[in-house]
């Protein structure tokens, strides 16, 4: 079965379909008829309406969704920075082009969700809602049970690499497996808990525009991620209006927070389309290759695209490199050497990527290889490929890789380069200074 075989099973229910508009109610008649804002909402509701898009964006790009709660978001005390964060999550970036490598991250037991963010590179400005952040997560205990956060700067993806994320939203309950991705969009509360222990794993923060399916061109109606396999939560709610909450906001790579005496998950029903949290089993990605000869453009294992105003040409993609069967004749298998006019920036959720099969390139590790920062295959896996007899042949088994690709260029933070001193300083030699000429002329 196309499916991931998790370990932890499913315990909710969902609404399937990406960019679908759902609707949903957890008391039966919660949600107004053919009206958003009446005079009086059923049950003594309060209607708030999230914006994702601006009010005259094209209809097809319009998202927004409505919901209805005991009571609105704006009942809070002021915001004030969050004095015990060591590290911004929008600090100074350096600029270099050499290709990175870093070990596996390590798990931090003592620090929940909110302390255990670091930015490991990016671009942009979320003030100015241009470019993205790439982070990554660690943590050992559950965010603090009155607790909850949201992110003003962006769309956030999660990569989950470890552990098992419980997530409690305004919209409902998501909970994330390794194996499996989760978007929650920007300006969404949620709160993270931790039923198996420590969790890590990967953020891809988008600060402008929205992830949406790549388009298929020839390949026709379906394939790749299927509209179908996404999963967003249903209305799920709490009634309390007497515990101190306290509101935690990432805004332009700052954490603030706020107190509120009421709970932020109190969202009796919703409507909307795509301003919703939303997950995706990887199990599923329904995967495209060659079957005669050459090695096709990574491009073909998108699962979603965050597409900038240029058609074809992404502020960042996400792509991933499953199980899949490798049959071209006379044709060097894994990727090609390359240079790119798009940064890379790789993980590895579990196994051995088939592409750098002479190690170092581990499992809650990564990798960067910025804009025409040449790469490719290492010594090892070069002489295995070019040799190797050309059979069917299935690769990535036990293993899945994604990579974060974008059109800007990369700078890595400060904690990325020195601090988290995970950074491989021999990678070049050990990849391809090995490499050894075969050119021959003619006889």
């Amino acid at each position: 079965m196309p499916v991931t075989n998790f370990k932890t099973p499913e315990k909710y229910q969902y609404q399937s379909g990406f960019r679908s508009y759902h609707e949903t109610e957890a008391v039966k008649g919660a949600l107004p008829l053919g009206a958003n804002s009446p005079q009086k909402c059923p049950y003594g509701l309060y209607a708030e309406k999230l914006s994702g898009t601006a009010f005259t964006a094209p209809r097809h790009e319009n998202q927004q969704t409505w919901l209805y709660r005991i009571l609105p978001s704006a009942a809070h005390s002021a915001f004030k920075p969050l004095g015990d964060i060591p590290q911004e999550l929008n600090p100074g970036l350096h600029q270099i082009p050499n290709q990175l490598r870093w070990d596996p991250f390590e798990i931090s037991h003592e620090v929940d969700w909110v302390h255990g963010l670091k930015k490991v590179a990016g671009a942009g400005d979320p003030t100015m809602k241009t470019g993205l952040g790439i982070f990554v997560y660690a943590a050992g205990r559950s965010m603090d049970a009155n607790s909850a956060m949201y992110s003003s700067d962006g769309e956030m993806l999660i990569v989950a690499q470890h552990g098992v994320m419980d997530i409690k939203t305004e919209l409902g309950n998501i909970p994330v497996r390794p194996n499996e991705i989760v978007v929650l969009p920007r300006g969404i509360k949620y709160r993270l808990d931790l039923p198996e222990g420590p969790i890590r794993g990967y953020i891809l923060e988008l600060y402008q525009g929205h992830f949406a399916l790549p388009e298929l061109g020839p390949i026709g109606s379906n394939c790749l991620a299927n509209a179908r396999d996404f999963q967003a939560p249903v209305a799920a709610y709490a009634q309390d209006t007497e515990t101190t909450w306290t509101i935690v906001n990432k805004f332009d790579g700052r954490l603030f927070t706020a107190k509120q005496n009421h709970t932020p998950f109190d969202v009796v029903a919703w409507h909307g389309n795509i301003d919703y949290p939303y997950k995706y089993d990887l199990g599923r990605f329904s995967v495209i290759g060659s079957t005669s000869f050459d090695h096709p453009d990574p491009s073909i294992y998108t699962v979603l695209t965050g597409p900038s105003d240029h058609p074809g040409t992404a502020v960042a993609d996400f792509v991933i490199f499953p199980p899949r069967w490798l049959v071209q004749e006379d044709t060097f298998r894994p990727p090609w050497y390359h240079r790119n006019t798009m940064s890379e920036f790789m993980g590895l959720i579990c196994g051995e990527y088939d592409a750098k099969a002479g190690g170092g390139f581990q499992a809650a590790g990564a990798s960067l290889h910025n804009v025409m920062s040449a790469h490719g295959p290492d010594a090892s896996t070069f002489e295995k490929a070019s040799n190797m007899e050309l059979k069917p042949t299935k690769v990535g088994e036990g293993s899945i890789a994604f990579m974060f690709e974008s059109s800007l260029m990369l700078g890595v933070t400060e904690w990325g380069l020195r601090t988290c001193k995970k950074v491989q300083e021999q990678y070049n030699e050990e990849s391809w200074m090995q490499l050894q000429p075969h050119f021959k002329l003619p006889q």
